[in-house]
């Protein structure tokens, strides 16, 4: 692979420029029109299901003390609230009465996607025996991801003007339309109450015994049953209590990194908080990734994780019928330099 204008080495393991010097797609460019045609065929019955938590949950900030639920407001008319505005205040003549609202929304508080942009590294891409802090294909943070505080170098400079994503942001994967074949593994049947680590071996036992196929270009699911837990616990979650009832992907298997790598699936969908198993166990070496899954997918492979959908339905529903494919449309919002956005995701079988 020949160097890149924004950098000179690129990840081991990683696809780099596969897709061209300037992609922000990633796997997604693997969504073709076959790919689409492939999951229309897979709807049989004309029945769909919504993929999505209501975004006021999981409640409070237990699991991430930095995200908070959405807070709604009442858009303001001459000063007094316009919600059950009636319009006669303004004129005695009409009869409107107006609602109208506003929110404040962390965009990865509740069902989500993550952009390419969410997880990048300390990695050097120029070759000079210094990191950078870098994002999928080389794109550099505060020159194409731009944050209020300039952390290069070792410092924190503060930075005057808009902040936004320039490059990776959310509204490329949303002008895709993410909408393809998926497919559905269903890990709490194999592993049912149980905070279970799954590598690479475990997959494959449970993908021959429920006769699950994933090939290239399609948008893999993983069933866990936090979803049905967290709905439980009524916007109180016990984050502890989760994670010892609930699977999550084992991302220091070396061997699980590489099925992603050579399966070509485009996404990683979970319904458990953040697909790998956080805390991840010790890596090896002085420096390491935190979130080993994270920077397999989305620094050196442009593969988009979705977190925290809600699976159990459709994942019940599949097995009732024994099917694992379905259509899945789940575009995210298409807000301009984003680096999260809730998803509004939808299943029709």
């Amino acid at each position: 692979m020949s160097a890149n204008p924004r950098w000179k080495n690129r990840p081991p393991g990683s696809n780099w420029g596969e897709f061209g010097p300037d992609d922000q797609l990633g796997r997604l460019n693997l969504v073709t029109r076959e790919k689409l045609l492939q999951g229309i065929a897979e709807v049989r019955e004309g029945v769909s299901f919504c993929l999505s938590l209501p975004l006021d949950l999981p409640g409070g900030n237990v699991l991430n003390p930095r995200r908070f639920p959405p807070r709604l407001q009442a858009t303001e008319r001459d000063g007094l609230p316009n919600m059950n505005f009636p319009i006669n205040r303004i004129d005695p003549h009409h009869v409107d009465v107006v609602c109208d609202d506003a929110v404040f929304l962390h965009l990865q508080y509740s069902t989500q996607w993550d952009s390419l942009c969410h997880v990048g590294q300390l990695f050097d891409a120029d070759g000079d025996g210094k990191p950078e802090i870098v994002y999928y294909n080389g794109y550099r943070g505060n020159e194409d991801v731009i944050g209020p505080m300039d952390y290069r170098d070792g410092g924190a400079k503060r930075v005057e003007g808009p902040i936004g994503a320039k490059k990776l942001g959310i509204e490329n994967m949303a002008r895709s339309c993410v909408q393809g074949r998926a497919v559905m593994i269903d890990l709490q049947a194999h592993f049912p109450g149980e905070g279970k680590a799954v590598g690479y071996d475990d997959l494959m036992r449970v993908l021959e015994a429920d006769k699950v196929i994933v090939e290239r270009g399609d948008l893999v699911c993983l069933r866990t049953g936090y979803d049905r837990m967290l709905i439980g616990m009524h916007k109180k979650p016990d984050s502890d209590l989760l994670n010892r009832s609930c699977a999550a992907l084992a991302g220091r298997d070396g061997k699980l990194l590489q099925w992603i790598t050579d399966s070509g699936l485009v996404s990683l969908i979970s319904d458990n908080f953040g697909v790998e198993a956080i805390p991840s166990s010790d890596g090896h070496g002085e420096t390491f990734a935190r979130l080993p899954l994270h920077e397999h997918c989305l620094f050196k492979l442009g593969v988009h994780l979705g977190e925290l959908w809600h699976l159990s339905e459709l994942a019940d529903w599949l097995r009732e019928h024994r099917r694992s494919r379905f259509l899945l449309t789940a575009p995210p919002l298409r807000l301009p330099g984003a680096v999260g956005s809730p998803a509004n995701a939808i299943a029709t079988v």
